[in-house]
């Protein structure tokens, strides 16, 4: 883990980034939607990198003291390594750095696993959202409160 480095999403980033997406996804985002990412306002844009290889991303959103995270990947050579724990690390200090409160996300119903993933983050379902996804598979909503310690 020691070579596995976590920066700021840019440009040059975006082909191996919508690679990834693709992979991850049944319904991937398109690729003007990451490139819109990297120039709004407001956003915090992530990838994992070993050596010059992009092997995760993370891109979340926030307001005033909330944030959501809207997508997190990681290669399936490097999954179950730490690397979405060491993204969700560099989340979770730059929402204590911004003072916000709450992080939300939403994971597919089916996708166990994530979810057993963010319940150790300490996240807590809240709620599902009906035919979340194109395919009609619902999204269970997610939510963080950040205590004032962290």
């Amino acid at each position: 883990m020691d070579d596995v480095r976590i920066t700021s999403a840019k440009k040059r980033d975006i082909d191996a980034i919508y690679e990834l997406e693709l992979a991850s996804f049944p319904a991937p985002w398109r690729r003007e939607f990451f490139e819109s990412e990297l120039r709004a306002t407001g956003r915090l844009s992530l990838v994992a990198r070993r050596g010059h290889a992009v092997i995760g991303y993370l891109f979340a959103m926030w307001f005033f003291d909330e944030m959501h995270i809207n997508k997190i990947a990681v290669t399936e050579e490097e999954r179950r390594r730490g690397i979405a724990g060491k993204l969700m690390e560099h989340c979770f200090r730059f929402a204590k750095a911004n003072h916000i409160r709450s992080i939300s996300l939403e994971v597919r119903e089916t996708n166990i696993g994530a979810q057993e993933f963010y319940k150790q983050l300490d996240f807590a379902a809240t709620y599902k959202r009906p035919r979340y996804y194109p395919d009609g598979e619902s999204a269970v909503v997610m939510m963080r409160e950040m205590s004032s310690d962290e």
